[in-house]
């Protein structure tokens, strides 16, 4: 392990539920931290602490901007978090897609390479690169089979990190990062859109909850515990690529009979379906092998399936009746 005395972190997508995590965990390390936005300057106040920290403007597509805040920043590590990803931007834009999940990272790493090449370098993928291939469980050693943009751009950007690992001798690691969820989670995603409605109905805000299939099935996990390997990943003495997943699937009807039987509902009273929002046919399961992770950065989930899901609902009611009240 490295000192982490004086240690500066560049987070871009620091506004998001992975960056608000990973930010807060690096100031209880003692770091400065600084984030990016593409739509947003100036203090952003973390939910769990309350800490502002400060965000710089900066367009992913440009590699003078990229340049610039490396150059005025000069830190010690980079994450790269910011990404198109929502379900609803798999394939909706694939040049923008290109551009933001893939061909930023280069930008990234052509700039570290040319002013400042001991800087230690995250790249955030996703278990989108693995959606066609036959094998499961997916680790390391998978061969990448995107079936959107989003995954293949992924994809390229992994390949790109190690290549400059390879190449160009850069301390840069890529995390292959399965469904991880939170409270911060945004609406696009079908878990949020669970927690949401759940304690609507609950509250008599709302009367029936539509979905798509209930019975997909994903490896999920807590995001504060994958942002602490992503951490462990930029201390550990060489850089290496991780998959980051509990190894365990669980399927969407399974996350609405907790959260509805947490607030002692039926979910087959309230959730409708709608078979136009079913997603791809999955020909295998995404379930993500974290044995690595385990052996080499003494890293585990902590925070189990059941627990999560009635995390989200909890967050999800106090949100919500302290928006009612405000209304008063």
């Amino acid at each position: 392990m490295r000192s982490l005395v004086n240690k500066t972190a560049l987070l871009t997508g620091l506004r998001g539920q992975d960056g608000s995590y990973l930010a807060e965990l690096l100031l209880s390390q003692g770091y400065k931290v600084i984030g990016t936005s593409h739509q947003f300057a100036g203090n952003f106040i973390l939910p769990a602490t309350g800490q502002s920290v400060e965000v710089k403007q900066v367009d992913l597509n440009s590699y003078s901007e990229i340049k610039n805040i490396i150059y005025s920043v000069r830190p010690d590590e980079i994450y790269n978090l910011a990404a198109r990803s929502s379900s609803s931007q798999l394939f909706d834009d694939p040049i923008a897609t290109a551009e933001i999940n893939g061909l930023s990272t280069v930008r990234f790493l052509e700039a570290i390479r040319e002013i400042s090449p001991h800087i230690r370098f995250f790249q955030a993928a996703s278990s989108e690169v693995f959606a066609g291939s036959n094998a499961t469980p997916q680790n390391e050693n998978t061969a990448f089979c995107p079936l959107n943009a989003y995954g293949a751009a992924k994809a390229y950007a992994a390949n790109m990190v190690t290549a400059y690992r390879l190449q160009r001798g850069l301390f840069a690691t890529t995390a292959f990062l399965f469904n991880h969820e939170s409270p911060r989670r945004s609406m696009d995603y079908v878990t949020r859109k669970i927690s949401n409605g759940v304690a609507k109905i609950a509250l008599g805000q709302a009367s029936e909850l539509e979905l798509g299939n209930l019975d997909s099935f994903r490896d999920w996990g807590f995001a504060g515990d994958y942002v602490k390997a992503m951490w462990l990943m930029l201390q550990h003495d060489e850089p290496h690529d991780f998959v980051l997943a509990t190894g365990i699937t669980h399927s969407v009807r399974e996350f609405c009979e907790i959260a509805f039987s947490h607030l002692d509902l039926n979910y087959q009273d309230y959730v409708r379906i709608n078979p136009e929002w079913s997603r791809r046919v999955e020909s295998i399961e995404l379930r993500g092998d974290p044995r690595k992770a385990r052996d080499l950065l003494n890293w585990q989930p902590e925070v189990g399936f059941e627990q999560l899901v009635k995390m989200m609902v909890d967050a999800e009611l106090v949100l919500l009746t302290s928006s009612s009240r405000q209304d008063l």
